[in-house]
């Protein structure tokens, strides 16, 4: 019998999970010990400084989400008193602004999403789920190329401040791939916060460290805020599919609704008979879900009120209506899914941004930006709600079966390209009924304002149709990490298989 299966964004992350596997843990135990391992292996993407999500679908209870996202400041300097910075990142054939500093970072919620997780699903202890990764920090990873081109896009926030930078060289330079990179100062930081718990964060010695840098420094957060930050234990949202149950992120965050309003509009048309047609209703859905995101009030936090209206089957034929008739022709973040041994899913995605260009004081890891992230801020910067859970795309999720015997595990990276990722891949799954592998390696689309960007591998005739529907489009050279990167696990009566998105160093392992 199999032990479980894992899929995530690198080797060594997989490895962490893999090991807290093998001495018995369930998938809460392994999603933490992977959640740590990332911190270390893809520093780029995601830290102690950031948040994220977990669904979690126990097999003795209800599936929830542990919402341990970033949170805004219980105050806010003027525009002035800030330190509040706009970069430009280099992808090579494009530059994306963000804004860093001090002033871009909000309230963390990594650590208290760990150890809640653990309290309420794990089977083992801190201690024995982070080992993993404080070995792993200081005997170092090996940097591999997507590490390193995520260095060399981030480059004005890794030489933002002089930690910054001396964390992210080797022998004085920018760390390439092949350099072994550690983190002892990391590594040790976890190791005590397995004894002293979160705490240490949240009203110790880090808490007073961020205080001091932050008033220093120009930022919002205070020690009141780390002192009062919450995770939240939410239901997930239910949408079917083509007869499979999607459970996701629900609001007040805006991705899982999205992808669920985009399949429901697609749940309600016959299947598509062509791979011309099936790309041509997969566009037209993901301009609807971009069209309904601005217009019916899911660019800021979303009230549960606003996602029971869009689901609803009046708006939904209306969205069809106009789609049928009126046609029209752009982060940091890493994901993980597990399916242990006994049939427990965790599907968690986390985020750091691209991290706001400082430390936080004796942790040796990066701080976020997420008041910096365009996405994030619908208002405009510096206009941000006091002390409320910034909404996100991100959206963990399972799909079940019609008959509850199989499930899939999945979610995905990559900003606001993670609906349209996630939505695809459920598509390919459930309705063109592809291997996982497949399914997660097929090229996607992109909506973006009025452009359509298509993904390099579509054949010819696709990419025709697409742009006659489309007359503003983007065709890429081939696979990017631009659309996503999203990591399946599966287990159904034929089996366990596991697919990473090779466009953002996906791997996956299932374990015998």
């Amino acid at each position: 019998m199999s032990r479980g299966a894992v899929a995530c964004g690198h080797r060594d992350t997989l490895h962490a999970a893999e090991e807290v596997l093998h001495g018995g843990g369930n998938a809460f135990d392994a999603a933490v010990a992977a959640l740590w391992a990332a911190c270390v292996a893809e520093p780029l993407l995601v830290s102690p400084g950031g948040g994220g999500f977990l669904l979690a679908r126990p097999v003795d209870g209800p599936a929830r989400v542990y919402d341990f996202f970033c949170q805004t400041p219980g105050h806010r300097l003027e525009s002035h008193e800030e330190d509040f910075q706009r970069i430009e990142a280099d992808f090579g054939s494009a530059r994306q602004p963000f804004h860093i500093g001090l002033g871009s970072a909000a309230v963390p919620g990594v650590v208290a999403g760990a150890f809640r997780i653990l309290e309420d699903l794990g089977r083992m202890s801190m201690r024995e789920v982070v080992e993993p990764t404080v070995r792993l920090g200081r005997e170092g990873v090996e940097v591999n190329d997507l590490q390193a081109f995520l260095a060399r896009v981030l480059l004005p926030i890794l030489l933002h401040s002089p930690e910054v930078e001396t964390l992210f060289s080797a022998e004085g330079r920018l760390l390439a791939s092949g350099d072994r990179h550690r983190l002892p100062v990391l590594a040790d930081f976890l190791d005590v916060l397995a004894l002293e718990g979160p705490d240490l964060f949240y009203r110790g010695e880090v808490a007073a460290g961020l205080d001091a840098l932050s008033r220093a420094g120009g930022g919002h957060l205070r020690r009141d805020d780390l002192e009062g930050y919450r995770v939240e234990v939410r239901t997930p949202l239910e949408v079917s599919f083509r007869g499979h149950r999607l459970l996701t992120n629900p609001p007040p965050s805006s991705g899982g609704l999205l992808v669920g309003f985009g399949l429901a509009l697609m749940d309600g048309t016959p299947p598509p008979k062509t791979p011309v047609e099936l790309a041509l209703r997969t566009g037209q859905a993901l301009d609807a879900m971009r069209e309904a995101r601005s217009r019916e009030g899911l660019e800021g936090e979303v009230l549960p009120e606003v996602g029971r209206r869009l689901l609803s089957s009046r708006l939904l034929d209306r969205y069809r209506r106009i789609r049928a008739h009126h046609p029209r022709g752009r982060g940091g973040t890493t994901h993980i899914s597990i399916v242990d041994r006994w049939g427990n899913a965790a599907s968690l995605t986390a985020s750091n941004g691209e991290g706001c260009g400082r430390l936080i004081p004796e942790v040796g890891a990066m701080l976020n930006n997420m008041l910096g992230e365009e996405d994030l801020q619908p208002q405009g910067f510096g206009r941000w709600p006091l002390n409320r859970r910034l909404t996100s795309m991100m959206a963990p999720s399972v799909v079940e079966t019609p008959d509850g015997t199989g499930l899939r595990v999945l979610g995905s990276g990559g900003s606001n390209r993670i609906r349209s990722a996630i939505l695809q891949v459920v598509v390919d799954l459930v309705e063109g009924g592809l291997p996982a592998q497949e399914a997660v390696a097929r090229p996607r689309l992109h909506v973006e304002g009025p452009c359509l960007e298509i993904e390099g591998g579509f054949p010819a005739e696709v990419v025709e149709a697409l742009s006659t529907v489309w007359p503003h489009h983007r065709v890429w050279d081939g696979p990017n990490l631009f659309f996503g990167g999203v990591h399946v696990v599966e287990r159904s009566p034929r089996g366990w298989v596991g697919a990473g998105d090779p466009r953002r160093g996906g791997v996956a392992r299932v374990l015998e």
